[in-house]
Formats: structure tokens, C-alpha cells, sequence
């Protein structure tokens, strides 16, 4: 994809993810989303704040947080998510056009976020959330590449994933597949959309999933 087809991505990315966030109801900005620790309020502000963010803030924030870069996008996008639903709607729809990046983001990793996040609002929520085909494919294939934080090609090591609906594959043994709204949460460390991924692979996973924690050893908690 070329730079313009990404914006525009981004942008209809950031506009659907508005007009899903409209329709909800109180209860449902408070769900918890497959992005741990985040309910959909804090989902919803981590979309809109990264147009917005200078690097100056970016120092002062990471001096708040410690020095630890996930630190401070969970502390900003907590802080941000006290402002009303209807004020974090409109910040987010107020990114539509704009042409910023958040300090050091990509424009590629800038629609990969959109598109994951998206996903975590919409499985919150139980909606469908449709994704693009090829920039389907262009986030997959970061979310692959991509070690820190994601680290997928480790995680999911001895699988062979595959798009149903987008020209994309990747890694080799047992077969993950499905659409790729669905393959992009899994890339991303998610596994709340394993149920609509088939496969002995997809069986595999969910197994794991489902398997009591080890015993704590030694006494401690």
C-alpha cells in the first residue's frame, strides 16, 4: 500500500471506530476489551490521543512514567479515558484528516493500531468490526515481523496462519485460519477471537487456552 492508501485507511479506520463508540451504551464503554487492563473508555482515548501528542509531552509523560514507554501509554490513555463518552467520541473523530503521527509512530504502525484496536472495541462489544483486505494483509505482516512488543513469530511458533479473506500466510505446522479481523487480535497477543479461527492449529490454541494454571509452588501466591 502507498502512504495515501494508508491515510485513508486510517482515516475510515478512525471514522467507523467513532460510529461504533456513538452507538453504545453506558454499560458498554465499560466493558473490558482483549487489550488487558483497558476497558472500552481506555481503548477509545489511546485512539484519539496519538495525533494530538507532542514530543514535548511524550518527555514529560515518560518522566511521570518512570521511564517505561508502556507505562506511560497506560497512564495517558487511564487519564484520558476520564473525560465523557461523548467528549472521547468527538476527540476521535476530530483526528479524521489530520495528517499527525504520535512521536516516533509510523504510518504503517499507526493503521496497524487502528485496525487491532478497532477489533478490541468490537469484540468488547460483541460487533462485527470488518477489516480491509490488503490493509489487512500490510498489519498482519507487521504484526509478524514486529518483535517488541508483540513478539508473534515466537508466540506462535509451529503454526502456519492463513487468511481466509486476504491474500496473507505466514509460518509453517499446524493451520490457523479465518478472516483476517480475526488473525489480526492473534498476531497481536489477543486470543478472544480464537472461536471464529478453524484449523488443528486454531484447536490446538484454544486448548492451551482452556487449561487450569499450574499450581503455585512453594507457597507463594
Amino acid at each position: 500500500m502507498d502512504r495515501d492508501a494508508m491515510w485513508q485507511v486510517l482515516d475510515s479506520e478512525r471514522d467507523r471506530a467513532a460510529d461504533l463508540l456513538e452507538s453504545l451504551s453506558p454499560e458498554e464503554w465499560e466493558r473490558p476489551t482483549p487489550c488487558a487492563g483497558w476497558r472500552v473508555r481506555e481503548v477509545a482515548a489511546h485512539l484519539a490521543l496519538g495525533p494530538r501528542t507532542t514530543v514535548r509531552q511524550v518527555l514529560v509523560e515518560i518522566v511521570r512514567a518512570r521511564g517505561s514507554f508502556d507505562r506511560m501509554i497506560d497512564q495517558t490513555a487511564r487519564r484520558h479515558a476520564r473525560r465523557p463518552a461523548p467528549q472521547l467520541v468527538a476527540d476521535l473523530r476530530g483526528c479524521v484528516g489530520s495528517r499527525r503521527l504520535a512521536p516516533g509512530q509510523t504510518l504503517a504502525v499507526a493503521m496497524m493500531d487502528a485496525l487491532v484496536h478497532g477489533q478490541d472495541i468490537a469484540v468488547a462489544v460483541g460487533r462485527r468490526h470488518p477489516v480491509p483486505p490488503e490493509a489487512g494483509r500490510v498489519a498482519a505482516e507487521l504484526l509478524w515481523r514486529t518483535g517488541f512488543p508483540f513478539h508473534a513469530r515466537r508466540r506462535l511458533a509451529g503454526f502456519a496462519l492463513r487468511a481466509t479473506d486476504a491474500d496473507w500466510s505466514a509460518g509453517t505446522g499446524a493451520e490457523i485460519r479465518g478472516p483476517i479481523e480475526a488473525l489480526l487480535p492473534l498476531l497481536a497477543g489477543r486470543t478472544a477471537t480464537l472461536p471464529r479461527l478453524g484449523g488443528a492449529g486454531a484447536a490446538v490454541l484454544a486448548a492451551r487456552r482452556s487449561e487450569p494454571a499450574p499450581a503455585p509452588r512453594g507457597g507463594q501466591p
